[in-house]
């Protein structure tokens, strides 16, 4: 009767908290406008009422359903389907908690979100396995592992290698094993303890089952041992009915009964759940098999109490229930949503088949015609660019040529002038001296010609308004800066206007130092060629630049 009791205050203060975490779920719901905050907030409540009202529960999953559709956000409707298999998996509905996971698993994939395909492939191994699917369970938790592998994630890994370990357990005793030393491994590297107690605890199973009692023991005691450092209470208690079991197995009672009660002491906040119900068994077992009657008498009373309180029986028989009431639920759904569509779905598909036939052809067309145009006006733009580079780079090469030419000349004559001259102070006839100073003021008169007046005449026709902006922005340049900047601007070398100027390379040089000074471009790193280009607008508008 006390028993009783206890269970029915635990349910109703259960009960108690559960409907008040609601009342606030639904108040918040009243005021939300989002779908997607919707959908969640319907999600939290179904969670909620999940254990104690599964008919509010399957209303608050629609509700959230139709939300997260309505949010038009794959990320919002694949959250909604992790959480129902969630929910699911908690009623042990595996075969439908399954077909949630896999279709929030279908929409990660499509969107390549490989954190949440990651996270859907462990929460599916773990459903198949707990479904004795093994195939399907190791098939998943290696491509998880893989990918921890990959990403260097060590505490999950050995998360991983620990559940591979596990899977094998039963059939494959040698290849757990494997698993868990490689689990042990990593954990000792990153020196995990909430691992440890896990692991230590796995092994000992394992040779215990091999009857290999000296490792069993070694690795019980670890996992023993492990309790007394920073670790979840719930790992603690599995750890000593763990103990407790491999104790009963070797015929020590005595410390089988001990470490089943330091299980149990640990779940007094859990009285009705599965692992107290196993250590209440193994205190029966420790006790019955110490021939302490009484106590083994009041331990079997209160497992079969336990037991009762679980539903253990009928459990099986509400999963098939709410797998019967799931595939109502949604073939009911599918038939009403057909009934509404059928009115219009022919006269939609024609329209839109129409409608998007047209146009796409109108884009199609419009499309072509813009990129025939485009193409021939890229054509037309290329072949001006490449006809004014030509031009002027012909009358840049014509320029330069002709100044060469007349330079050239002038040179020649400079020296028959001077020939003539030491020729005429040797000739001691007057009439031969005569002659002489004939021919000399013919070729003088003949070398009078500007010949940078006539070069700064045909660059102006080439480059129009050169010298004006020039001019504006730099009023202190001298003429023979101007002619530098021209010289310049036609991309001539040093040693090019060495030649035409007739000055020395080095006094070239130097000019042109005086003249970046002049500039204002003593603390740049711009190139004086292209400065000065940026005065050359006839030439950079009419090619397009």
């Amino acid at each position: 009767m006390k028993h009783s009791l206890s269970i029915l205050f635990l349910i109703f203060s259960i009960s108690l908290i559960a409907q008040n975490r609601v009342s606030i779920l639904i108040d918040s719901l009243t005021i939300v406008s989002e779908s997607s905050e919707k959908s969640r907030l319907g999600q939290d409540i179904a969670w909620e009422l999940k254990n104690t009202d599964w008919t509010r529960t399957l209303h608050y999953l629609d509700y959230s359903e139709i939300e997260a559709k309505a949010s038009k956000l794959d990320d919002v409707l694949a959250k909604y389907y992790s959480k129902a298999a969630d929910i699911y998996y908690e009623k042990e509905a595996f075969d439908i908690a399954l077909a949630y996971y896999q279709k929030a698993y279908n929409i990660y994939t499509l969107n390549s979100n490989s954190v949440n395909i990651k996270k859907l492939e462990n929460d599916l191994a773990i459903i198949y396995a707990r479904m004795n699917n093994k195939d399907r369970a190791l098939y998943f938790f290696k491509k998880v592992y893989n990918y921890q592998k990959k990403q260097k994630d060590s505490t999950h890994l050995a998360h991983t290698l620990n559940n591979i370990g596990t899977l094998y357990l039963e059939k494959k005793i040698d290849s757990s094993e494997i698993y868990y030393l490689k689990s042990l491994e990593i954990a000792k590297k990153i020196n995990n303890k909430e691992l440890y107690a896990f692991l230590y605890t796995n092994l000992g199973r394992v040779y215990n089952k091999k009857e290999d009692f000296v490792k069993a023991k070694t690795y019980i005691n670890k996992s023993i041992a492990s309790t007394k450092t920073d670790i979840k209470d719930d790992t603690r208690s599995w750890v000593f009915e763990s103990a407790s079991k491999y104790y009963l197995h070797t015929n020590q009672n005595d410390s089988a009964i001990y470490f089943a009660k330091k299980a149990v002491a640990l779940l007094i906040q859990h009285k009705y759940s599965f692992k107290n119900k196993d250590a209440i068994y193994s205190l029966y077992k420790g006790y019955l098999a110490n021939k302490e009657y009484k106590n083994a008498s009041e331990y079997f009373e209160l497992y079969n109490l336990i037991r009762d309180s679980l539903n253990i029986e009928e459990k099986a028989v509400n999963i098939e229930r709410l797998k019967l009431e799931q595939e109502f639920h949604s073939k009911n759904k599918i038939r009403l949503l057909k009934e509404k569509q059928k009115k219009t779905w022919y006269f939609i598909i024609a329209l839109s088949l129409v409608s998007g036939l047209l146009f796409v052809l109108i884009l199609l067309k419009r499309s072509k015609n813009k990129l025939i145009q485009a193409d021939l006006e890229k054509q037309i733009n290329q072949a001006k660019r490449k006809e004014l580079r030509a031009k002027l780079e012909l009358k840049n090469n014509e320029l330069v040529a002709k100044t060469m030419t007349e330079i050239h000349r002038t040179e020649i004559v400079q020296n028959i002038l001077l020939d003539l001259k030491k020729i005429k102070l040797k000739a001691v006839k007057k009439e031969t001296q005569n002659a002489i100073d004939y021919i000399l003021k013919r070729l003088e008169k003949d070398t009078n010609t500007n010949i940078w007046k006539e070069f700064e005449l045909s660059f102006e026709q080439v480059h129009k308004s050169f010298y004006n902006k020039l001019t504006v922005s730099h009023p202190n340049l001298t003429s023979n800066d101007r002619r530098l900047c021209a010289l310049l601007l036609l991309n001539l070398t040093s040693k090019e206007i060495s030649q035409i100027t007739g000055q020395s390379f080095k006094s070239v040089e130097n000019a042109r130092t005086r003249l970046r000074k002049k500039l204002n471009l003593t603390n740049s790193s711009t190139n004086l060629a292209t400065y000065l280009n940026s005065f050359n607008v006839k030439y950079k508008r009419s090619s397009g630049f």
